[in-house]
């Protein structure tokens, strides 16, 4: 140990450290010296802010607590003439109850009546069905009635619309078995006095945009289903065909002259010079099943869950009353939104209602001071709506909906005739979905984000 403490190699360790420790000190101040030169500097962003109007400064901030309630409700008078689809037959959920749908729609003829004599052998009418959904394999029949007031393609006709009959129509004319899920092209067969029915004044059978012709003869038909058990509902396209002179629903006369030649005659239901239609539908909410029976429509009552029914059923309303306080708030009389996006997260019970059976898309509508409804600006910004999205995200199980435009819009409208409210509908499809709204674990969410100026 004594040989150690009289090494020459301690001294060597002293001068070691002390060199070390001096160029620690060195660089301390170094550092100490370049800190101060710099706080005295003024940072280039900040030369001749003074000189600047505060105007010439933005802000972007973002809000996602303004509230947002939501509701269920239902309008049994919707306007539904010219439609592109009309519906017939019933439909039962056990969440919605039943939903029954009819149609009306004028017969138009195909060609001139060449007033030769003729007898009719037999009379079919050809559907082409886009979609059936029930229970197709169990006896469904249709009946036929004709109205007594003729209804115009510039007239407004709504869904709740009693129609007058004259009391002639052609019943129990059974469908045939029919496909579920898919396009049906059938034929049904219908009694010859029908025909002569249509015929019976041959010197009506004339077109005629100047005086009464055919249609104010015979003004059109009232369609109806009727299920000997389970219901069925079915969808069709009364609107002109997109190629000339392809008729896809039409009724034909097969007939022969006094010397047995045989002939057809033709009325169009989608003809290319369109008829006037409108649908019916009425929806029974009380044969829903119990425990899943909607309990609140029309009530005001902000439940945990809002409904969206298609076929003009029950819709959900979602009012803004944060944006509503925003707009009153002077603080934010300049500002620019850059995106609003609301997000309404989607109900399933693991069984009938689950990611492959609710719709697709959705839309949303606002509603004016005098009672009109419109699309959000936003849909239609791009031709494919991708902008405003509006689609089901199965991952996260909501929809998302992008609105800046609309928020935009009724910040500047100064006239009242915007009002901070939304209705979420589906534009087409018989699919029904249930969304979760305002005390639901996870709510609807409004997201904005603007600039001040």
């Amino acid at each position: 140990m004594t040989s150690y403490y009289l090494s020459s190699i301690l001294p060597c360790r002293f001068i070691s450290v002390s060199h070390q420790l001096f160029k620690i000190i060195r660089l301390t101040l170094f550092a100490l010296a370049a800190f101060f030169m710099i706080s005295c500097e003024e940072g280039p962003t900040k030369i001749g802010e003074g000189l600047l109007p505060g105007s010439d400064f933005v802000t972007i901030k973002s809000i996602d607590t303004l509230s947002i309630r939501s509701y269920t409700m239902y309008d049994d008078s919707v306007r539904t003439d010219n439609p592109s689809v009309s519906y017939l037959g019933q439909i039962y959920d056990p969440y919605f109850g039943t939903t029954t749908a009819e149609f009306v729609t004028q017969i138009r003829m195909a060609e001139k009546w060449d007033d030769l004599p003729f007898t009719i052998d037999s009379v079919k009418l050809f559907l082409n069905l886009l979609d059936v959904k029930g229970e197709s394999d169990v006896t469904h029949t249709l009946r036929l009635s004709e109205i007594s007031q003729q209804i115009y393609t510039d007239s407004a006709y709504y869904s709740n619309k009693q129609v007058p009959l004259t009391g002639y129509d052609v019943a129990d004319i059974q469908l045939p078995v029919l496909k579920s899920d898919t396009v049906n092209n059938i034929v049904i067969k219908l009694p010859v006095r029908f025909g002569n029915y249509l015929t019976r004044d041959t010197s009506m059978l004339f077109h005629s945009n100047t005086k009464p012709d055919f249609r104010s003869f015979f003004k059109g038909l009232y369609f109806r289903m009727y299920s000997s058990s389970d219901p069925m509902l079915v969808a069709l396209s009364l609107a002109p065909p997109s190629t000339l002179g392809a008729y896809n629903n039409y009724l034909v006369l097969f007939m022969h002259n006094e010397v047995d030649v045989q002939k057809e005659f033709y009325f169009i239901l989608d003809a290319i010079n369109r008829n006037a239609s409108f649908n019916r539908f009425s929806h029974n909410f009380n044969t829903a099943s119990a425990g899943k029976k909607i309990e609140h429509i029309n009530d005001g009552y902000r439940d945990t869950l809002s409904y969206l029914q298609y076929l003009n059923g029950v819709y959900t309303k979602i009012t803004l009353p944060g944006l509503e306080s925003l707009k009153n708030d002077p603080a934010f009389d300049n500002i620019a939104v850059n995106k609003a996006r609301l997000t309404v997260p989607v109900y399933f019970d693991g069984n009938l209602y689950k990611a492959s059976t609710v719709p697709s898309n959705l839309r949303l509508r606002y509603k004016t001071k005098s009672g009109y409804k419109y699309d959000v600006p936003d849909y239609n910004i791009d031709q494919y709506h991708s902008f405003f999205d509006g689609t089901i995200d199965t991952t996260a199980n909501l929809y998302k909906f992008n609105i800046a435009a609309f928020v935009q819009g009724y910040l500047e409208d100064a006239t009242g005739v915007i009002k901070p409210e939304l209705e979420l509908f589906q534009g087409a499809g018989t699919r029904n979905v249930i969304l979760k709204a305002n005390n639901s674990k996870t709510p609807v969410k409004f997201e904005l984000t603007y600039t001040k100026f």
